[in-house]
């Protein structure tokens, strides 16, 4: 099957042809259809599908088919200015060589900006692509007008909802036209979800594209640790391992802003990326990262999901992730393109019955490497052991309990970070 057995529109293919789509994924596939039918879907995919051309391809046919005059068509919702920024990317190749209008609305900008945003929103746009906070803050001074909006898409809305972003969501919906066509993509689909589909679908077709398991390129080791040891660890692994391109998972950003001090103290090349940051902070951060003038980027699940960077070597996961699917979006941070990559993840004794869920999740036994002797020794790993909640992190000088000394690890390959191509 190929692009042209869509039949799609003229200037729209040739987009396609120069973005260097080649065929369509399995999501693909099943959603361009549904959306050109005009149904309501609900669709559970993860990054790395081809989910984001999965709408937009359709979106752009419809938007050429339904021009409207000085109107606001269509609007798509996302969690973080990072995936804001992205999808425009994405819509700005696709999008070229018609007469379809868009911009990208989200926080961080000048006045500038603001008043761009403002013109578009006031005069009519084809497509509106936008975080809920900044355009809530548009649609509160009255000018914004979604009456006739015929195309609502809501990505990754189980991080909206994580976001805290469900009032100003239903608000930016209820601003909006009842005879719209709306789309909503969630990585996972808990009740909550689903609860959300009920109110602002229309009898929608549901399309579930199967967790990813992380690609086979990539090469998975864990370290079973006490939380004291992780630093250590972390600058041991960062001074072993001859690599261009690193990003180090952390769940909190206190944690990221902690960490990244205390590697800029020891020398390293490293920077932070959380949600704290201005955002120009966070494009030049990301343009260091993406230049490989910066090897090092210590960064909270915002880099996760809808941020398309190839060729890093190393993922290390300082924190085990809460969901399974954030441990499987982490490490697909590397290996992408066909190219192979490490993923590294730190257990803390806490973290053993999480780490093991994931495990069970992606249906693979990460291996287990051997602490550094300059470290200590660290806990066994039995991730189905009950532990106390209240229990302290052992301070790494005398372990409770010894590795047992028949299991030997294997050892560290000397180069383990993978060459460019």
């Amino acid at each position: 099957m190929d692009f042209n057995a869509f039949g799609f529109d003229e200037g729209l293919l040739e987009g396609i042809l120069s973005s260097g789509y080649k065929t369509p994924t399995p999501i693909q596939e099943q959603v361009i259809p549904l959306i050109m039918q005009g149904k309501d879907l609900i669709a559970s995919a993860q990054t790395g599908t081809g989910k984001t051309a999965a709408f937009l391809l359709p979106l752009i046919h419809l938007l050429i088919s339904n021009k409207q005059d000085k109107h606001i068509s269509g609007l798509i919702i996302v969690p973080t200015r990072e995936l804001a920024i992205q999808i425009a990317q994405h819509m700005e190749g696709l999008s070229y060589f018609t007469d379809v209008s868009f911009i990208s609305i989200y926080g961080g900008g000048d006045g500038n900006a603001f008043v761009e945003e403002k013109r578009a929103l006031i005069n009519g746009v084809d497509l509106i692509i936008c975080t809920p906070g900044k355009m809530i803050s548009h649609l509160n001074m009255g000018y914004v007008k979604l009456q006739h909006l015929k195309y609502l898409v809501l990505d990754e809305a189980d991080r909206m909802l994580d976001m805290g972003f469900y009032d100003d969501i239903m608000k930016i919906i209820t601003a909006t036209s009842p005879a719209r066509q709306s789309l909503l993509f969630s990585a996972t689909m808990p009740d909550r979800i689903r609860m959300l589909a009920r109110k602002i679908l229309r009898e929608p077709a549901e399309i579930n594209i199967a967790l990813s398991k992380p690609a086979e390129k990539i090469t998975q080791q864990a370290y079973v640790v006490y939380e004291p040891q992780k630093q250590g660890l972390i600058f041991h692994l960062l001074k072993q391992f001859q690599f261009r391109s690193v990003i180090v998972f952390c769940s909190r950003k206190q944690v990221v802003k902690q960490l990244t001090r205390d590697l800029k103290k020891a020398g390293f090349k490293a920077d932070e990326m959380h949600s704290d940051l201005e955002q120009a902070q966070r494009e030049d951060v990301m343009t260091q990262f993406k230049a490989r003038t910066l090897p090092v980027l210590i960064a909270t699940d915002i880099v996760s999901r809808g941020i398309d960077i190839e060729d890093i070597d190393l993922v290390i996961n300082y924190d085990v992730p809460h969901d399974g699917e954030d441990y499987v979006h982490r490490i697909g941070r590397t290996a992408r393109a066909s190219a192979s990559g490490m993923a590294i993840t730190l257990i803390s004794d806490s973290e053993q019955g999480r780490f093991g869920k994931i495990e069970s999740l992606i249906q693979y036994e990460v291996q287990k490497m051997p602490i550094p002797e300059s470290l200590g020794a660290g806990p066994e790993y039995a991730p189905h052991r009950k532990r106390s909640s209240g229990s302290k992190p052992h301070s790494g000088k005398k372990p409770p309990f010894k590795r047992n000394p028949n299991k030997k690890g294997p050892s560290h390959p000397k180069n383990p970070a993978p060459k460019s191509s």
